[in-house]
C-alpha cells in the first residue's frame, strides 16, 4: 500500500502524539475526521471526563492539529478562547 492510499491516522496530525492519540481514541475519537467533525473543545471535553489531568497545552495541541498547524502558531484570540473554555471547565 502506497502512502497515497495509507488512511490519514490521528498521529499524523501536527501536534498529536502517541499518547494524545491513545487518549482521543479512549474518548471515542477514532480518526482525523471524527475529530475534525466534533471539534478541540467537545474532543477535549471527553478526554478531560476520562483524565482529569488533562492540561491546557492538550487543547492547545488538538485545536492546532484540527487546523492543521502546530499549536504555537495558533491566532492569539484563538488561544484566548481555549484558555477561558479551559478555565470554565476546571470550576
Amino acid at each position: 500500500m502506497s502512502a497515497l492510499e495509507r488512511q490519514l491516522q490521528l498521529q499524523d496530525l501536527p501536534n498529536i502524539s502517541t499518547v494524545i492519540a491513545r487518549k482521543l481514541r479512549q474518548a471515542g475519537v477514532n480518526t482525523p475526521e471524527q475529530l475534525f467533525a466534533m471539534g478541540s473543545k467537545e474532543a477535549f471535553q471527553r478526554i478531560k471526563l476520562l483524565d482529569p489531568t488533562a492540561c491546557l497545552n492538550m487543547l492547545y495541541a488538538i485545536e492546532g492539529a484540527v487546523q492543521g498547524i502546530r499549536w504555537h502558531y495558533l491566532d492569539v484570540e484563538v488561544k484566548s478562547g481555549l484558555k477561558a473554555f479551559f478555565t470554565a471547565l476546571n470550576q
